[in-house]
């Protein structure tokens, strides 16, 4: 596939557009809106012939359509985000899948990553936040030179958030969790006591975070 601009590049998502795919979406949680219902393998095909391409990023994003915004996140350089480019960009979060999408391929990349972790989630909407613990569990499997004391200080956020009955905050808060506690042992031991003090709690969503991750955290594995 030869290089597309933007606009030659939306015209091909459209014509890959599937209205019963966009339903299938929705089941998962995925907004519908502005959704065209184009699979991840064809996102990853146009995406190989676009690699690094910050301006034709940014415009793919501002597009608005959901698949568009994916194959913003592909393409684009993490060298080139700016730190104002990144509150854009999570203020313009609508989809979990989005969100996921662009802090395991760009924001964790950035050097404002760990940074972000502690003001996302200490925000209020709900991507935005979700958009905070997916940082943390990004850089806790990605960020292999990081010492156990920068995680450390997620374990007061993570209590801190727990309660939140949002299914996309709740989820979030989990995975980070979950993700620390695999580090190593000496993390392990201490997510599965965070874990334990958060589960005393008067949550249904605390109770949730907490006893899904014990299930894999005190696992035999570990």
């Amino acid at each position: 596939m030869k290089t597309l601009n933007s606009k030659e590049i939306i015209a091909e998502l459209k014509s890959h557009a599937d209205n019963a795919c966009v339903e299938e979406m929705a089941r998962f949680g995925i907004n519908s809106k502005n959704t065209l219902g184009v699979s991840i393998p064809v996102l990853w095909k146009i995406g190989k012939e676009h690699k690094k391409n910050h301006a034709l990023a940014l415009e793919l994003w501002n597009s608005g359509i959901h698949e568009a915004r994916i194959l913003a996140c592909m393409i684009e350089n993490p060298e080139e985000v700016s730190e104002k480019q990144m509150e854009k960009w999570v203020s313009d979060f609508d989809s979990w899948d989005v969100c996921d999408q662009c802090c395991m391929r760009v924001f964790g990349k950035t050097g404002f990553a760990w940074k972000k972790t502690v003001e996302w989630s200490a925000r209020k909407e709900e991507f935005v936040k979700r958009a905070g613990f997916a940082l943390i569990a990004v850089l806790a499997v990605h960020d292999k030179k990081a010492p156990d004391k920068g995680f450390e200080k997620f374990f007061p956020i993570i209590k801190r958030e727990a309660a939140d009955e949002r299914n996309f905050v709740k989820k979030a808060v989990n995975w980070a969790l979950r993700q620390i506690g695999k580090r190593n042992k000496r993390l392990n031991k201490k997510a599965i006591a965070c874990a334990k003090k958060i589960l005393e709690k008067d949550s249904k969503a605390a109770q949730w975070v907490a006893k899904d991750a014990l299930k894999e955290l005190q696992s035999k594995k570990f």
